[in-house]
C-alpha cells in the first residue's frame, strides 16, 4: 500500500508537462530568434565591408590615375570645346551606383561604424524599410532618402532614414556624441553625393521626442521661406544641445541633422546637427539655407508639409 501511495504522489500532473513544453518551447523559439538576429547582422556586416571596400579600392585607383594624368605633358593640339553636361558620377560610386541605381549618396563618420550608401525610391518611399542594399529582406533595412528631397542640389533639407540597431550598427553610434570629448575628437560628417564630395561640421547636439504636437519638429525644416525661419531653426538646435560647440550656422549655410532612437523620454530621438564646410558650400549651387535630417525609422506615420512628405518614426 505504501509503495502504491508514493507512486501517486511522485506522478506529475499533465499541467506540468505542458507548461514545461510550453516553456521550453519559447525558450527555443528566443534561442532562434536572438541567433538569427545577430546572424543577420554578421551578414549585413560582411555586405557592407564589401561595398565600403568597392568604394576605397575604386577611390585608390582613381587617384592613381589623376596622378598618373598629372606627371604626363599636356596635350599642345588646339582641342574643340566640350559641350558641358551634367557632372560626372564621383569614380568610387560608379562601380556600386551599376549595381543598384537606386543609391543616392554615401554617409560616413570616422571613430563609428556609420559607413553606408543611401538610398532614394521616390515611387516607392518606404522600399529600404527593411531591404538592404541587395534588395533582400533584412531588419536593418538600408538609409534612404525622403523622396520629396533633392540629394544633388541639394534641398534646403534633405531628410535620410536608417535604424537604430542594438547590435551597434547602422545609427547606434550617434549615442557617442551625447559626450562633448567624442565630439571634439569626431567633430565632422561626411555625406558625398554621386557626384560632389561633401565634409559637414557638428555645431549641436541634442535630444527630444518624436510624439505628435511635442517636441522640436526638426524634421518638418525643408525649405526655409526666409531669414527669419533658419535662424530660429538653428536657434532651437543649439538651445537644446547637450553643451555649446561654439559654431552658429548662419542663413545661406547647408545644415544636416542625423536622428536615432533616444531612451530616456518617450519616443525620444538623438539628433546630431552639422553645417556644410565653407569651402565645400562655395562649390555648392547656392539656395537661401538647406538642412539634412537622417531619422531612425521602425514604424513611421506619414503626413505632409508644404508639399513634402513627411515620415517620422513612433518607435524605435
Amino acid at each position: 500500500m505504501k509503495k502504491t501511495t508514493n507512486k501517486r504522489k511522485n506522478r506529475r500532473s499533465p499541467i506540468f508537462y505542458i507548461l514545461l513544453i510550453f516553456l521550453l518551447c519559447v525558450f527555443g523559439y528566443s534561442a532562434w530568434q536572438i541567433g538569427r538576429y545577430f546572424f543577420e547582422g554578421a551578414v549585413q556586416k560582411e555586405k557592407y565591408d564589401q561595398l565600403a571596400a568597392i568604394v576605397e579600392q575604386a577611390e585608390a585607383s582613381a587617384a592613381a590615375t589623376a596622378a598618373n594624368d598629372s606627371a604626363e605633358p599636356a596635350a599642345t593640339e588646339a582641342s574643340e570645346p566640350v559641350e558641358e553636361t551634367e557632372p560626372p558620377i564621383l569614380p568610387e560610386y560608379k562601380t556600386i551606383v551599376e549595381m543598384n541605381p537606386d543609391m543616392v549618396g554615401w554617409l560616413k563618420i570616422d571613430g563609428t561604424v556609420i559607413n553606408y550608401p543611401v538610398m532614394q525610391t521616390p515611387e516607392s518611399p518606404e522600399y529600404y524599410l527593411k531591404r538592404d542594399f541587395y534588395k533582400d529582406y533584412s531588419d536593418r533595412g538600408c538609409l534612404f532618402a525622403e523622396e520629396g528631397c533633392d540629394v544633388d542640389t541639394p534641398s534646403d533639407n534633405v531628410t535620410i532614414y536608417g535604424h537604430c540597431m542594438k547590435d551597434g550598427s547602422m545609427f547606434a553610434d550617434l549615442d557617442s556624441y551625447i559626450k562633448k570629448s567624442f565630439w571634439e575628437e569626431y567633430p565632422l560628417v561626411a555625406f558625398d553625393s554621386l557626384t560632389q564630395h561633401r565634409t559637414y561640421r557638428i555645431f549641436a547636439v541634442f535630444k527630444t521626442t518624436a510624439s505628435v504636437g511635442e517636441g522640436f519638429p526638426y524634421h518638418t525644416f525643408i525649405n526655409a521661406m526666409s531669414e527669419a525661419e533658419f535662424n530660429s531653426f538653428i536657434s532651437q538646435c543649439k538651445a537644446l544641445s547637450f553643451y555649446d560647440t561654439g559654431i552658429t550656422p548662419a542663413y545661406g549655410d547647408k545644415i544636416i541633422c542625423l536622428s536615432t532612437c533616444e531612451y530616456t523620454l518617450t519616443n525620444g530621438r538623438l539628433v546630431v546637427a552639422a553645417v556644410l564646410e565653407e569651402d565645400e558650400t562655395q562649390a555648392l549651387p547656392m539656395t537661401p539655407s538647406g538642412a539634412l535630417c537622417i531619422i531612425s525609422t521602425d514604424t513611421l506615420w506619414t503626413r505632409r508639409v508644404s508639399g513634402c512628405s513627411l515620415r517620422f518614426p513612433d518607435s524605435c
